[in-house]
């Protein structure tokens, strides 16, 4: 039992509301109550007090789109010209090199990575399962660190590989469906059209019915333009869009497109930076459309071999993206320009991020009978002093190094900064060496090819 008090409690639950000081009660796994004080509450007899004053606790974030096995190639490219460029020199390029080993120790990096940054929930876009030792190794990191993650498996675009995705989803779902005490969930990955990859990694009826028979949702990447637009009719027409559909990206696309994802109450993940740095399609994230259609979107982090990698990046990303939109589209008129909230996107991060990876009910915000998924975010530090809103210090003040607490499932993932359990100098010797394997492996290979 844990009882954090005394803080500014910030729940992004409606019903609730934020606490200006309040306390949050956790007992083993769950959130068993939110309120003003709680040091009477019945079930919190014999709990450990945490001193939350000039403390904000929030809920975690969520991650709605990642590919998490890329981590120890980060920044490789940080000014990659566009998808082709990142195409040709990730997933052509490095990614037949990976081992399973490779697999975990990029799937690892990420995860603490994203821990350490307030990410509770991360969606591994796993798009290199070469073999079934492959997604075996990227899920074994999930559950190593602790962190909530769904496993989102696809088959890779590019090079050698054993052909045994989407076939051996049936035994991934049933040796890691809900394993780790429920914090590992998998998912089905797909591309929207074959022009990447060709027709196997497309979604379509078939892949949609080895979803349903193995009771998975489904992420879509690369959701771009014109040929995504008539998929998505395509899937309207066979009634294959529905809640349990995410599709990623959504740049680009036909109003026509958005109305069917609006009426199906698809979800949609947004990854803002790398809609603007790598230039997907329009180059816009698809904020306004998203919402005009009553979609509530998700973020995602994407691709770290050339963006960022924590949420804080991301919030505030789109958060000034939309705002240069609106007013610059009500300029020299009378409109008033129709703008975005720092507590939008903030519900993007948590709540709707939850609700994008099929985790609503579980997690996203500090609601009795969730999962204890929280942080607790020093307010009193040199960038966050003195506290005035919590919500606009958690999105455009506040950054990894506030971050004192990160508590997955009632378990403490970070305390007094550091996070738990993680031998970083052994880390950081597993990244490197992996890294340099990994090179070498393709210089081989490009020596191969050329006869060098």
């Amino acid at each position: 039992m844990m009882l954090f008090s005394g803080g500014t409690v910030v729940t992004m639950d409606p019903a609730i509301g934020d606490l200006e000081r309040g306390d949050v009660l956790v007992r083993e796994d769950r959130i068993v109550a939110v309120g003003p004080d709680l040091r009477s509450h019945p079930e919190a007899a014999g709990t450990t007090v945490i001193d939350t004053t000039g403390r904000i606790v929030s809920p975690g974030f969520v991650d709605t789109h990642r590919h998490a096995w890329q981590a120890q190639l980060r920044r490789s490219i940080p000014d990659v010209t566009d998808l082709g460029a990142y195409v040709m020199s990730t997933l052509a390029g490095i990614a037949p090199a990976y081992t399973p080993h490779d697999m975990y120790v990029g799937t690892r990096l990420a995860a603490l990575t994203a821990l350490d940054a307030g990410i509770t929930t991360m969606l591994d876009f796993s798009h290199n399962s070469r073999t079934a030792a492959h997604s075996d190794a990227a899920i074994q990191a999930l559950v190593d660190t602790g962190i909530r993650g769904v496993h989102a498996s696809m088959g890779p675009h590019f090079g050698e590989w054993d052909r045994q995705w989407p076939g051996d989803l049936a035994r991934l779902c049933g040796a890691y469906q809900g394993t780790n005490g429920g914090l590992v969930t998998l998912r089905l990955a797909a591309l929207a059209t074959d022009e990447i990859a060709g027709p196997a990694l497309a979604y379509g009826p078939e892949l949609a019915a080895v979803a349903r028979d193995l009771d998975l949702g489904v992420s879509v990447d690369a959701v771009f333009g014109m040929p995504s637009s008539a998929a998505i009719l395509r899937w309207a027409a066979d009634g294959l869009l529905g809640p349990n559909l995410t599709l990623i990206h959504a740049t680009g696309l036909t109003s026509q497109a958005w109305q069917a994802m609006g009426d199906a109450g698809v979800t949609v993940s947004l990854a803002p930076t790398s809609e603007a740095q790598i230039g997907l399609e329009t180059a816009v994230p698809a904020i306004d459309e998203a919402l005009a259609v009553g979609i509530r979107p998700g973020l995602s982090i994407d691709v770290e071999v050339a963006l960022a990698s924590d949420m804080f990046t991301q919030m505030r990303t789109l958060h000034a993206i939309q705002r240069m939109r609106a007013v610059n589209a009500a300029y020299g008129t009378d409109t008033t320009p129709d703008r975005i909230t720092s507590r939008d996107v903030l519900d993007f991060a948590t709540a709707q991020g939850a609700r994008t990876n099929g985790l609503g009910d579980v997690t996203g915000s500090l609601t009795p009978g969730k999962q204890a998924d929280l942080l607790v975010v020093a307010a009193d530090d040199i960038n966050t002093m003195p506290l005035n809103d919590a919500v606009g210090t958690l999105v455009l003040g506040a950054d990894a190094r506030n971050i004192e607490t990160v508590v997955v499932a009632g378990q403490v993932r970070k305390r007094n900064g550091q996070l738990v359990g993680a031998d970083m100098d052994e880390l950081r010797r597993q990244v490197t060496e992996s890294r340099d394997a990994i090179r070498k492996a393709v210089v081989k290979e490009e020596q191969r090819w050329t006869g060098g």
